[in-house]
């Protein structure tokens, strides 16, 4: 199977503008997190797609893969559709790997393939929660899913809200799961 990993990359992040060309070291995030990918023998090629010529310009100068998107997309998903739309060469699927994880691991990367090498239209990565540091953590996406284990929805908050249940027990009386920021699609 010929998979493409994806980095969707913008500089208006309400967050943390201009986050992936911030230095970790001597390299960018952005440069990180292409070079890791690399690093995949899962993946058979990488690009960055962005909105912005400073980073366009960046990815471009340390020699990496780079396409111009849309600067209206509402999320990463819909610039590495656009990308994905871009290519001249066919791939089997993508793997949307977001451009702030500059220590993706090989083993994410692979599970994610593996699902789309088994037939998964669409595959994500979850990982149980085990500290309410990150059960409450707003900046951590977390995710529910159905009795076959599908992914149905994804919150920044901690659900199911447990009333009349202190917060210190929450992960005592229920399996929270944190969603692994990374997202497969088959090309169909």
């Amino acid at each position: 199977m010929k998979i493409i990993g994806i980095i969707p990359a913008r500089f208006a992040s309400t967050r943390f503008p201009g986050k992936p060309l911030e230095k970790l070291g001597e390299k960018t995030m952005i440069q990180m997190v292409y070079e890791q990918c690399f690093s995949s023998e899962y993946l058979s090629d990488v690009l960055v797609a962005t909105d912005d010529e400073r980073i366009y310009k960046h990815v471009q100068d340390f020699g990496g893969n780079v396409v111009m998107t849309d600067p209206d997309h509402v999320s990463g998903t819909d610039r590495c559709f656009e990308a994905f739309e871009k290519m001249n060469t066919y791939y089997d699927a993508f793997i949307n790997i977001q451009g702030d994880e500059p220590f993706i691991s090989m083993e994410a990367i692979q599970k994610v393939a593996i699902l789309l090498n088994n037939n998964a239209q669409i595959a994500t990565l979850k990982s149980p929660i085990n500290d309410n540091e990150i059960l409450f953590d707003e900046n951590k996406v977390k995710v529910i899913c159905d009795i076959n284990q599908k992914s149905i929805y994804f919150s920044r908050y901690a659900i199911p809200y447990q009333r009349g249940v202190d917060k210190n027990d929450w992960l005592k009386t229920h399996r929270y799961y944190l969603h692994i920021g990374i997202y497969g699609f088959s090309a169909s």
